[in-house]
């Protein structure tokens, strides 16, 4: 069974810092595009960062240059530093990966929550 787990999420003071992972298992997790996405209170799912087979990445302009998207093919693990955390950065934060074929992402996690107060 397919299974993507988050965590580091966690309450912090505007500016500061936390690294979320997403521990994964049963699938080959080099084969797969992954990325966070993340939802916040009264918006839509928005896709914060990717990373392909390549290690190529991309991210949302609100995020370049703060946050840092990577992957551990042997850990089969999913990172996501994330530094100078804005309040607007609050929100649940999803791990998911994809096939490079397709267009949506097969398997998700089921988030954790990143709150930054002011």
């Amino acid at each position: 069974q397919v299974q993507l787990m988050e965590s580091g999420g966690g309450s912090v003071q505007a500016g500061g810092s936390l690294r979320l992972s997403c521990a994964t298992s049963a699938f080959i997790f080099s084969s797969y595009r992954m990325a966070w996405f993340r939802q916040g209170p009264g918006k839509e799912r928005e896709a914060v960062a990717t990373i392909d087979i390549t290690g190529r990445t991309t991210y949302t302009d609100s995020v370049k240059g703060r946050f840092t998207i990577s992957r551990d093919n042997a850990k089969n693990t999913l990172y996501l530093q994330m530094d100078s955390l804005k309040s607007e950065d609050t929100a649940m934060y999803y791990c998911a990966a994809g096939i490079s074929w397709e267009i949506d992402f097969r398997y998700w996690g089921q988030g954790t929550q990143v709150t930054v107060s002011s």
